[in-house]
C-alpha cells in the first residue's frame, strides 16, 4: 500500500522546490486526524466531489441559460475542463496536482443558476455585489453538510484561498492556486468560443486575426499554445506568468467574447426573464420563509442572507420549476 507518510516523502523527493507539499499545509480551521492513505489535500478534493453542491453544478448555466443541446457547456463541464487543464500545468511544472484538483473541482461551488445573469439579479435584489467566488468560500464552510452531520467541509487554508482566489484583485498565495486562476481562464475563453460556434452566434472568420496569428485557428491548438506559453513562461519561477505575446492575444480573445457573445447576443435573449424570475422567487420567500428548508436557517439567523444562499444553489432547472409552481396559475380540468 502506498501510504499518506510514503506519498509525503514521494512530495518532498519528486516536486519542485516551489511546490506547496503536502506536509507544508497549513492545516484546516478545525484540526482533524489525518488519514492513512490520502493526503490533506487528496480528502478535500474527496470532500468537493461527494457535495451537493458539485453535483448540482450539471445543470446551471455556463453561458448559455438551461441549454437543450447535449453537447453545450454546463458549469459542471467547465470545472471539469479547468481541472484537465490546470493538472496538465501542474505535471509538467512538478507541483502539486491534487491541491490543483482540488481547488479547480471547488471554484465554482457557489455560482448562481444562470451562470453570471443570477450573480447580477442577486446584486440588484440585495444592493450589494454578490461574487461567486465568496459564495463558493461560504458554501464550503458552512452551508455543505459532511456525511457526519458536520456543518463545512473544513477544508485545508491551501484550497479554501485558491477558491476564494480565483478571481478578483488577489492572487493566491499557492503557485497551484494561481495556475487554476489561469487555467480557468484559458478553459473558458476557449469552450465559450466552440459554444458560440456551435449556436451560431458567431463564425469562424469573426474571431480577431491578431489573436488568430497568435493563438492559432482551432479549439485544440490555441489550448495547445496557451498551456505550454504557461509552462515555459513558469517553468523555476516562483510565479505562473505568460509571455507578453499569448497573454495580449488572450485578452483580445477574452474582449471579443464580451462584444459579440456575453454581452446583448441572440443567446442571452433570455438574461432578463432569468434575472426577473430569480427576483420574483426571492420576493416570494422573503414574505414566505417557511419554504426555505431548514437545512438553510439552521446556521443563518438572517433570512435575507438564508435566502440568497437558497438561491444561489439552486439550479437552472430547479429555479424554473419553481416559477411555473408559485407564479404560473394550474390549468383547471374538470375531471367529470
Amino acid at each position: 500500500m502506498f501510504s499518506r507518510v510514503e506519498q509525503l516523502e514521494w512530495e518532498k523527493e519528486k516536486l519542485s522546490d516551489f511546490a506547496c507539499l503536502s506536509s507544508a499545509s497549513r492545516g484546516r480551521l478545525k484540526e482533524e486526524t489525518g488519514s492513512e492513505i490520502r493526503t490533506i489535500f487528496q480528502r478535500d478534493r474527496d470532500r468537493i466531489i461527494h457535495s451537493k453542491a458539485f453535483r448540482r453544478l450539471k445543470h446551471k448555466t455556463q453561458v448559455f441559460i438551461a441549454p437543450e443541446g447535449d453537447h453545450y457547456r454546463t458549469r459542471l463541464t467547465h470545472t471539469l475542463e479547468v481541472s484537465q487543464i490546470a493538472r496538465t500545468i501542474a505535471r509538467a511544472l512538478k507541483l502539486n496536482e491534487d491541491l490543483v484538483e482540488a481547488i479547480a473541482l471547488g471554484h465554482d461551488l457557489g455560482h448562481t443558476p444562470f451562470g453570471h445573469a443570477g450573480e447580477a439579479a442577486l446584486t440588484e435584489i440585495t444592493g450589494s455585489e454578490f461574487n461567486h467566488n465568496l459564495q463558493s468560500l461560504r458554501v464550503v464552510d458552512l452551508i455543505e453538510k459532511r456525511s457526519s452531520g458536520s456543518r463545512g467541509l473544513n477544508l485545508s487554508i491551501e484550497v479554501r484561498d485558491g477558491i476564494l482566489n480565483h478571481t478578483g484583485s488577489n492572487k493566491p498565495f499557492t503557485l497551484e492556486g494561481q495556475i487554476v486562476r489561469i487555467a480557468d481562464r484559458v478553459a473558458y475563453i476557449n469552450h465559450d468560443i466552440d459554444d458560440a460556434l456551435r449556436a451560431g452566434i458567431i463564425n469562424q472568420n469573426d474571431l480577431p486575426p491578431a489573436a488568430v496569428s497568435v493563438l492559432g485557428d482551432s479549439h485544440s491548438q490555441r489550448i495547445d499554445i496557451m498551456v505550454r506559453d504557461l509552462i515555459n513562461s513558469s517553468w523555476q519561477q516562483n510565479e505562473i506568468k505568460r509571455s507578453a505575446e499569448v497573454k495580449a492575444a488572450t485578452e483580445k480573445l477574452r474582449n471579443f467574447l464580451f462584444e459579440n457573445v456575453y454581452i446583448g447576443s441572440e443567446g442571452k435573449s433570455e438574461e432578463g426573464k432569468a434575472k426577473r424570475l430569480l427576483k420574483l422567487l426571492y420576493e416570494f420567500f422573503m414574505d414566505n420563509i417557511n419554504y426555505i428548508p431548514d437545512e438553510y436557517l439552521e446556521f443563518e439567523k438572517n433570512h435575507k442572507q438564508a435566502v440568497v444562499d437558497y438561491i444561489a444553489g439552486m439550479t437552472d432547472r430547479y429555479a424554473i420549476n419553481l416559477g411555473r409552481k408559485f407564479f404560473i396559475p394550474t390549468p383547471w380540468f374538470d375531471k367529470n
